[in-house]
Formats: C-alpha cells, sequence, structure tokens
C-alpha cells in the first residue's frame, strides 16, 4: 500500500498565516457554494450559517494538516457525509460543494504563496500531491454511502415489518394506517388490491422485481415475502390502473397469481389477503395465469363460510362428481363456461371451441345428474353456489 505523501514543510507558514482569516476563508466560501451548488442555495436543505461553520471547520482542519504537515483526519468529514446522507443531499451535489470550497481554499493558498514569493514548482507539485490524497471528499463520500446503505436497510426493515402488520391484522387505529401508507409509499385511500403468488421455494419470490415493474407504470405497491406466498398491495388510483397492473402481473408470471376484489380502506387488507388467497386456491394446478376472486354476492357467500365450502360442492353437484375425471371436468367446464357466457350457449360454445348443441347436450347431463333444472332461478342460484365452493375446494 503506497504512502500519502506528507504536507511540504514551506507551505506551513502560509498555512498558519490563512489559520487567522478562516471566518473570512469559511465565509467564502459558503458564498461560492451557495451561488453554484444548486442543492445549496437558499436555506431549505442547509441554512447558510451551518454551510459556514461547515466550511470554517473545513479550512481550519485543512489548514493545521499543512501546518503540522499530517495526513488528514477524515473524522469531520466522514460525519458531514453521513449528515448529508441523513438530509437526503444527493451525493452529486454533496461532492460539488466539496470542488468548490476545494478550489477557493487553494486559491486562497496560492495567492497567499504568490505575495509570500515562497512556493517552487518543485513545492506546487508536492503540495498539489498531498491534496489529492487527503481525502476530505473521498472520506465524505465514503461515509455518504455507508450512512445510506445503513438508512436503506433501515427503511426496509420498517417497510417489511409495517406490511406484516398490515396483512396481519394489527394495525388498528387511523392514525396507524396514515403512518403505514406514508412508511409504504402508498396512498391513503383505495381502491387498492392484494395480489398473492405461490413461491417458487423458500426465500425465493414469485414475482421477482414486481414493485420497480408497477412503479414503472406509475403504479405504487408494497410487497411481502411470506414462507409460502409472495403477497402485495397494488394501490389502483386512475380509472386504468386496474388493466395496467393486470398487464403487468401477465408479464412476470410464472405461476398461478391469485388477485383480490379492489377494497377501499387499508384496514380492509387482512380480508382482501384471505379472498386473493381463497383465488389462488382455486387457480392451483392449472397453467400460470391470474385468478381474480369474483367478487360477486354468491363469491362472497362461499367466502365467508369456507368450511361450508366443500359440502356445498357434494351436496349439488354430487352426481357429476362421480363421473370419471374427463367427463366430470368436461361438464363443469361447460357449466362455468355457460356462467360466464350469462347463460347463451352460442356464447359459450365460442369459449369451449365447439357446437352449440353439444354445449346443450353437456348441461342437459348435467341436469339429469344433478336433478336441478337450469331453467329454475333457484337451481341456477345453486349452481352458482356450488361452482364457487368447488372452486376454492378443487381436490372435494
Amino acid at each position: 500500500m503506497s504512502r500519502t505523501p506528507d504536507a511540504p514543510a514551506e507551505v506551513a507558514p502560509i498555512a498558519a498565516s490563512l489559520l487567522t482569516r478562516t471566518d473570512e476563508l469559511g465565509a467564502r466560501m459558503a458564498r461560492r457554494i451557495r451561488a453554484e451548488v444548486t442543492y445549496y442555495r437558499g436555506d431549505e436543505h442547509v441554512s447558510f450559517e451551518e454551510l459556514t461553520a461547515s466550511c470554517r471547520r473545513n479550512c481550519e482542519q485543512v489548514l493545521h494538516q499543512l501546518v503540522d504537515g499530517h495526513s488528514a483526519d477524515s473524522a469531520p468529514a466522514q460525519e458531514t457525509g453521513r449528515e448529508r446522507a441523513r438530509q437526503g443531499t444527493p451525493l452529486a451535489e454533496l461532492l460539488h460543494a466539496y470542488r468548490v470550497g476545494s478550489e477557493t481554499l487553494w486559491s486562497a493558498i496560492a495567492t497567499e504563496a504568490l505575495s509570500a514569493q515562497a512556493l517552487t514548482a518543485e513545492t506546487i507539485t508536492s503540495l498539489a500531491a498531498w491534496w489529492a490524497n487527503q481525502g476530505l471528499a473521498a472520506s465524505a463520500s465514503v461515509a455518504y454511502r455507508e450512512e445510506i446503505s445503513g438508512l436503506v436497510l433501515q427503511r426496509e426493515r420498517e417497510r417489511s415489518a409495517m406490511v406484516e402488520a398490515l396483512f396481519t391484522g394489527l394495525l388498528t387505529d387511523r392514525t396507524t394506517f396514515w403512518e403505514a401508507a406514508d412508511v409504504l409509499g402508498l396512498p391513503t385511500r383505495g381502491p387498492y388490491v392484494v395480489v398473492a403468488a405461490e413461491v417458487p421455494g423458500p426465500g425465493r419470490e414469485a414475482l421477482p422485481g414486481i414493485e420497480a415493474r408497477l412503479l414503472a407504470e406509475h403504479l405504487r405497491s408494497a410487497w411481502r415475502l411470506m414462507p409460502d406466498l409472495h403477497v402485495g398491495v397494488v394501490a389502483l388510483r386512475r380509472p386504468e390502473a386496474e388493466d395496467a397492473a393486470l398487464r403487468m402481473l401477465e408479464r412476470s408470471l410464472t405461476a398461478p397469481v391469485g388477485v383480490s376484489p379492489a377494497y377501499r380502506q387499508l384496514r380492509e387488507t387482512p380480508r382482501a389477503l384471505r379472498l386473493a388467497r381463497l383465488a389462488l386456491t382455486g387457480a392451483r394446478g392449472r397453467p400460470a395465469g391470474i385468478a381474480r376472486f369474483d367478487d360477486s354476492p354468491a363469491a362472497l357467500l362461499v367466502a365467508a363460510a369456507p368450511d361450508e365450502a366443500g359440502r356445498i360442492a357434494r351436496a349439488v353437484l354430487q352426481g357429476v362428481l362421480r363421473l370419471p375425471a374427463a367427463e366430470r371436468n368436461r361438464l363443469l367446464e361447460t357449466l362455468e363456461c355457460w356462467f360466464a357466457a350469462v347463460g347463451a350457449a352460442p356464447a359459450a360454445a365460442r369459449l369451449l371451441y365447439c357446437h352449440p348443441n353439444t354445449v346443450r347436450y353437456r348441461l342437459h347431463r348435467v341436469e339429469e345428474l344433478t336433478g336441478r333444472s337450469l331453467r329454475d332461478p333457484r337451481a341456477v342460484a345453486d349452481f352458482a353456489l356450488a361452482l364457487h365452493a368447488l372452486r376454492l375446494t378443487p381436490g372435494e
């Protein structure tokens, strides 16, 4: 490791002379920084008095080192770097301020040396080498980056804890929900949706980078990695936001994803997570895709009593469920498509890529096997509840 060059001894008297004028030098340096560095203009981020005091301390530090011939003490610069990081000062602006300050002090030393005719070319070269290696700006930069890294980790821990509290229902009062929205970068009012995706393995995200991708579409979200799920709250504040979110999720899919109905208050997040889980449960075993929980009264009724879901499915669809798997699945798919097509056989046939008469035949088989008519509104309601229940208990 190369040795940091010592300050040339012949500079010491010049530095000693300038030490008597550090108030003036600090003020001059602060005025230049205020004029040339955008971040320091005005008192919004750093007051002129604070900036002047910092500049004076830096002048005294450098000049004392030149008088004593020692290498730089980086502690003050490191503290400045840490403080500016905590204040949110951009690193480029901090380093720009150090460059302007260094130029000001170098100019003062050069002017003093010229008037005293005390410096040779060799001395100037030696001084320049010391100046380049004394490391005030570098020390501030390193400390800044270390502080930023610590702050990022702290904020991520806070965000992670807040998201977990949001999903588990540990947030209970209005003030806390406002604080949660602020920490998570979410609006204080919805609509929101909860997204749940099954993880490919412990500690692995199901939707890597999804928060940044959504943010690129101006969609704010907050995510949490659980042992079995990768879950997130997505804010949908503009009319087309839901479609944009679904498109982004589709592009990120590696496994089925469940999406809750939209909701308005953050306090409803635990319930929305349950519905997103239910949607995901119904999608397991299918190819990667988005399963949205239908927020119709029938779906909500089934979700409110999940323990009854299997019994509902067996009671209504018992005859169909006894069939061999291929025929059973074909009839259930036809019934699902008939509901999706609002009871129109031709539209259901287009979804199934078959003839409308094939749809009618299969529906007639369902009626025979269940003893219920699709022309009876009560039976139609039974079928709707049973299909929702079957989605929640696919193994039934």
